[in-house]
C-alpha cells in the first residue's frame, strides 16, 4: 500500500489541498501552496515510519509513501480532511505537522 503509485498520486493532491487549507486558515485569506518531497520524507522520518519501507529508498519514495498512507487512511476514514487540516493548521512547520498526521494515522490505520 504504501509503494501504491495511484495512491500516491491522489496524496499529492490531497496533502496540497490540505495545506493549502490550513494555510488560508492560519492567514485569513485565500493561500495555495506545493508541498515539497523533501518536506515529507523527513516527516515520514520523523514519524518512525521509515522501518516499514525497503531500504535504499530516494526521498522522492519515501514522499511517495506518506501521500498514499495519508490518503489512503482518509479514504478508509480512519481521518477526516477537517482533523488532517487541523492538524497541520496547529504546527510550527510543515515537518512537524505532516509528521504529527502521519502519527495519528499509523496509529489509526493499523497494519504497522
Amino acid at each position: 500500500m504504501l509503494t501504491d503509485h495511484k495512491l500516491a498520486s491522489l496524496g499529492d493532491a490531497y496533502i496540497n489541498f490540505a495545506y493549502s487549507l490550513a494555510l488560508s486558515n492560519r492567514r485569513g485569506q485565500p493561500s495555495g501552496a506545493k508541498v515539497k518531497g523533501t518536506v515529507l520524507a523527513e516527516a515520514l522520518k520523523k514519524a518512525e515510519l521509515r522501518d516499514s519501507l525497503p531500504s535504499r529508498m530516494t526521498r522522492h519514495v519515501l514522499a511517495d509513501a506518506a501521500e498514499a498512507l495519508i490518503v489512503y487512511a482518509w479514504l478508509q476514514n480512519y481521518v477526516t480532511l477537517e482533523e488532517s487540516v487541523a492538524i497541520l493548521e496547529k504546527a510550527e512547520d510543515p515537518v512537524e505537522g505532516f509528521s504529527r498526521l502521519l502519527v495519528v494515522t499509523k496509529d489509526r490505520v493499523k497494519f504497522f
